[in-house]
């Protein structure tokens, strides 16, 4: 802890969200929350994961999507998870997407593994990776309409019969 309360740098995480945005200028770091989290818009997602790529995250550990329907003026964030395993250090980078056009950059090219990350997003948010090599979906059957994860839709509305169960009548 530093003398103000607030979590003090662990290992140089300081410097290196330092280097990162200075990378990327329109990243902003916020150690509010005590871990390393970078805010970012959607355009720069691609140069910011290059930058973190070459300062030692090596892997794109997850995508998510957070709806915050009704409750902020952006209605998603897309949530990437990094992992160094050289610094032994987790970075959180957080992309606000707009619900009128969700769409921000493929991490593919930089990380191959976020490949079926970014399918599951688009699949269960509706979230567009441009760039990305076979955006379709990964859960859902191709014909299904809509995305189940999204906070506006109808929860239990179709029946589910699984194979080889009896039919109840």
């Amino acid at each position: 802890m530093s003398g103000d309360g607030s979590p003090g740098p662990v290992d140089g995480s300081d410097e290196m969200l330092a280097g990162l945005t200075d990378a990327v200028p329109s990243a902003e770091a916020d150690r509010s929350v005590g871990d390393d989290v970078i805010r970012v818009p959607a355009p720069d997602l691609a140069r910011l994961a290059q930058a973190a790529r070459a300062a030692g995250f090596e892997m794109c550990a997850d995508i998510t999507v957070v709806d915050y329907l009704r409750v902020r003026r952006v209605r998603f964030e897309v949530v990437v998870n990094l992992l160094s395993l050289q610094h032994n250090r987790r970075l959180r980078i957080l992309v606000p997407v707009t619900e009128d056009d969700p769409e921000v950059p493929s991490l593919v090219p930089v990380y191959p593994g976020a490949n079926f990350l970014e399918r599951e997003a688009y699949d269960m948010f509706g979230i567009r990776f441009t760039g990305h090599p076979d955006l379709t979906r990964i859960l859902m059957p191709d014909d299904w309409m809509g995305h189940p994860l999204r906070r506006d839709f109808d929860v239990g509305a179709v029946p589910v019969q699984f194979k080889a169960s009896p039919r109840v009548s």
